[in-house]
C-alpha cells in the first residue's frame, strides 16, 4: 500500500456557493511524484478537528492559494489583505499540531510555508518586491515569474540537489518576517527573503518552500525533486540518502 497524503483544502466560490477546492496541480504532482495517495482535507474546522483524521494520513501538505493568512494570527493589528480565508486558517492551525504531535512529515508550498511559520510562532510581512509578476502579466507569465535563491550550506536542500542555489518560480504578496525558532533557513533570495525553510520537531520532519513547484513538476527535475523528498518522508525515510 502507498503511503496517504493528507492535503489542506481551501474554501473558493464556485458559481454563488461556497466550495472545499484544491487546485489539480498541487494533488497530482504530490501523487505522482510522491508516489502517494492522497485524501483531501476540507477547512470545515466546525464540522471536523484534524485530529478526527490524521491517523488516517502518513503526512500533510499545505498548499499555496490565493488567499492570505489573517494578520491576527500572527499578532499584527493592521487588516492586511483580502481575500482570508478563516476555515482554512483555523483547520490549518489544527493539522500542524495533528502532524507534529504525530511525529508525521509536514510539508508547505507558498502559503504552507507562511502558514507553517505562523502555526509555530513566526510571522509574516506584506512589504514584498519583486517577488510576483506585473499586476498586468497573464496567468502563465505570473507563475513564470522567475528569480535564484541561495541554498544553505550544509541544509536538506542543498544536499538533495547538490549546488548552492535554484532558479525558482515566484508569485506570492507576503513572506515570513520573523521566523520561528523551530525552524532553519532553507534558502534565501537575493534581497535577503526566506524562500525555503525544516526542521525537526521531535520526530516529524518539516520542508517548506516559497515557490511553486507543482508548476512544472512534470517537466522540470528541479520541481520533481521536492515531492521525490515528501515521497521518501512518507515513507519513514530520511530525505536525504545517507542520513
Amino acid at each position: 500500500m502507498r503511503p496517504v497524503l493528507g492535503i489542506i483544502c481551501c474554501t473558493r466560490t464556485v458559481g454563488v456557493e461556497p466550495a472545499q477546492s484544491v487546485i489539480n496541480r498541487y494533488v497530482s504532482a504530490a501523487m505522482r511524484h510522491a508516489d502517494c495517495a492522497a485524501l483531501l482535507v476540507p477547512a470545515l474546522p466546525d464540522l471536523m478537528t484534524a485530529a478526527e483524521v490524521i491517523g488516517r494520513l502518513d503526512g500533510v501538505l499545505l498548499t499555496g492559494s490565493p488567499s492570505n493568512v489573517q494578520p491576527g494570527l500572527y499578532g499584527d493589528p493592521e487588516p492586511g489583505d483580502a481575500p482570508f480565508d478563516p476555515g482554512r486558517d483555523a483547520m490549518m492551525q489544527g493539522l500542524v499540531q495533528a502532524v507534529l504531535a504525530q511525529g508525521k512529515p509536514l510539508f508547505g508550498i507558498c502559503r504552507g510555508l507562511q502558514e507553517i511559520n505562523v502555526a509555530l510562532g513566526g510571522t509574516l510581512t506584506r512589504a514584498v518586491r519583486d517577488h510576483h509578476a506585473p499586476d498586468n502579466a497573464g496567468f502563465m507569465a505570473m507563475f513564470d515569474h522567475r528569480h535564484d535563491v541561495a541554498l544553505a550550506d550544509g541544509g536538506v536542500l542543498a544536499r538533495a540537489f547538490g549546488r548552492c542555489s535554484l532558479n525558482v518560480n515566484s508569485v506570492h504578496y507576503q513572506a515570513i518576517d520573523r521566523l520561528s525558532s523551530d525552524l532553519a533557513v532553507e534558502a534565501v533570495a537575493p534581497d535577503g527573503m526566506v524562500e525555503a525553510v525544516s526542521g525537526r520537531i521531535g520526530a516529524a520532519p518539516v520542508l517548506a518552500v516559497q515557490w511553486h513547484p507543482e508548476w512544472a513538476a512534470d517537466s522540470d527535475a528541479d520541481s520533481a525533486l521536492f515531492f521525490q523528498l515528501l515521497g521518501r518522508a512518507l515513507r519513514g525515510l530520511p530525505l536525504i540518502y545517507g542520513d
